[in-house]
């Protein structure tokens, strides 16, 4: 029995790290193809932290990173090379579930997802002309799934509350 406890913890916790591999591995694939780094944005581990404590609309964790100055990029806004790199990506545990491009403004959103059981991660990868953004968000699939049936319902999901629109 004493030697089942550590070794339970010890594949506990490689589950755990290959489950953030993920977005690491997203993350610095866009860092390396594109010859840029994140921006550091303060105080995120303290919002993680409140996110993890509070679960927001069944949210119980968020990565995010963010990417500037993308447009001096070699091969950045060319929409095959973005495609390219997703779909080598995608050969890892998240799979594509949306793929949107603009022709217009050149922007491309990708929503990737992982295996459903209780709660799923869902990662939304932005490109936008000078930025990237890439959040990776770990959702009660229940909660997503009633946000989903009934998006008119979403705001009271997520506590916003919406100004009466027709006082104009």
């Amino acid at each position: 029995m004493m030697t089942r406890l550590p070794v339970v913890l010890l594949l506990a916790s490689c589950a755990l790290c290959a489950a953030d591999r993920e977005f690491e591995r997203i993350a610095r694939a866009v860092e390396s193809h594109y010859g840029v780094t994140r921006t550091h944005i303060p105080l995120m581990g303290v919002a993680n932290l409140f996110v993890k404590v509070a679960r927001p609309a069944g949210t119980s964790g968020f990565k995010l990173a963010l990417f500037e100055n993308l447009n001096a990029a070699r091969g950045y806004g060319d929409m095959s090379d973005l495609e390219q790199l997703f779909d080598e990506l995608s050969a890892g545990g998240l799979k594509p579930l949306v793929r949107v491009h603009s022709r217009h403004g050149g922007e491309s959103t990708y929503i990737c997802t992982g295996e459903v059981g209780k709660s799923t991660k869902m990662l939304i990868a932005t490109f936008e002309r000078n930025e990237a953004t890439v959040v990776e968000v770990q959702v009660n699939i229940d909660t997503l799934m009633s946000t989903l049936a009934a998006p008119e319902l979403a705001s009271k999901t997520f506590g916003i509350q919406h100004q009466d629109r027709d006082r104009w």
